[in-house]
């Protein structure tokens, strides 16, 4: 794992992007191809996430006893299935919030509207429960060391409403505000200024149009109940809130797919989904979209959206 010193003794390049996660696999699924793509392109990636996923579900049935209700054992599993899937991606610079250990997975359950919701039992260091100026400041220490001029997170619902995704949305948003101040914890490094804060969503003309696609192919299960000419979750937003666009080469795409198979645990990539995706290759599941939370809006590509979170700058 990276430490300050280790960034500090080195030359970062140009541009720095910092990504903002609550738990292993999160990064993959909602940020994978455009982590490839920007590490292949030469510029710097930063993650750092929240908890090590101790509360996750367990998808290898060998492995089933390390769940939180069993041996308690999954989070080294899914440190490790994270540093796995960060070589994948080619991104050298991840690390855990304040350390590995410092905060818990905070677990959830289902709201009757089909959002996550807190647990109604949380462990006392679960990431719910942190002190957000103190767990802000650990990120602090992160923005002034890296100076990225981009930020992605979760928007205030957390996606779908996770409670450490809501939590990784209010430390991000938090540490960026502190560490721009220049009287805050000075012990923390010189103040800096995020220039860019993109919040991760879904189009939602693309999101139809892959629900559609699902259903076309004979799929009735994946998104069971999900209408392509229906309602939609919270995260996908109407094309008129998206900013931004990357649009993943297949090199790129590849990346990513072999990022979520190595979060072995908590995804299975030989469903009738993500077959889809691998027939119809990076146009499918190698596009990420993004909302602008801060900053000023670059030039915009053929679809009106910014086609590099860097735009502008």
């Amino acid at each position: 794992m990276p430490s300050a010193t280790d960034s500090a003794d080195r030359e970062l390049p140009e541009q720095r992007l910092l990504l903002v996660h609550a738990h292993p696999d999160d990064e993959s699924i909602g940020n994978g191809a455009t982590m490839a793509k920007y590490v292949a392109e030469g510029r710097h990636v930063t993650l750092v996430t929240c908890t090590a996923g101790e509360q996750g579900e367990i998808l290898v049935p060998e492995l089933e006893h390390l769940a939180a209700d069993r041996d308690d054992a999954l989070g080294p599993v899914r440190r490790d299935e994270l540093a796995a899937a960060m070589a994948a991606l080619g991104v050298t610079d991840h690390r855990f919030l304040g350390g590995f250990g410092t905060y818990r997975d905070s677990g959830m359950k289902w709201h009757p509207d089909g959002h996550a919701v807190p647990a109604d039992e949380i462990h006392d260091n679960a990431f719910w429960r942190a002190d957000l100026t103190e767990a802000a400041d650990h990120l602090v220490a992160v923005i002034r060391e890296v100076r990225p001029q981009v930020l992605v997170t979760y928007d205030e619902f957390g996606g779908y409403g996770h409670p450490d995704h809501i939590q990784a949305h209010r430390v991000a948003t938090y540490a960026a505000a502190l560490a721009a101040v220049p009287s805050h914890r000075r012990d923390l490094g010189e103040p800096h200024e995020i220039a860019k804060i993109y919040w991760s969503a879904m189009s939602e003309s693309w999101m139809r149009a892959g629900l559609r696609a699902l259903r076309d192919s004979g799929d009735s299960t994946t998104f069971e109940g999900m209408d392509p000419d229906g309602p939609l979750p919270q995260i996908a937003r109407p094309d008129a809130d998206i900013a931004a666009v990357v649009e993943a080469e297949q090199q790129h795409f590849e990346a990513k797919m072999a990022a979520l198979r190595a979060h072995a645990t908590q995804i299975t990539t030989d469903g009738p989904f993500f077959a889809l995706s691998n027939n119809v290759g990076a146009p499918a599941f190698g596009v990420e979209h993004y909302r602008l939370a801060k900053g000023r809006q670059g030039p915009l590509g053929p679809q009106g959206w910014e086609t590099d979170l860097f735009a502008g700058l």
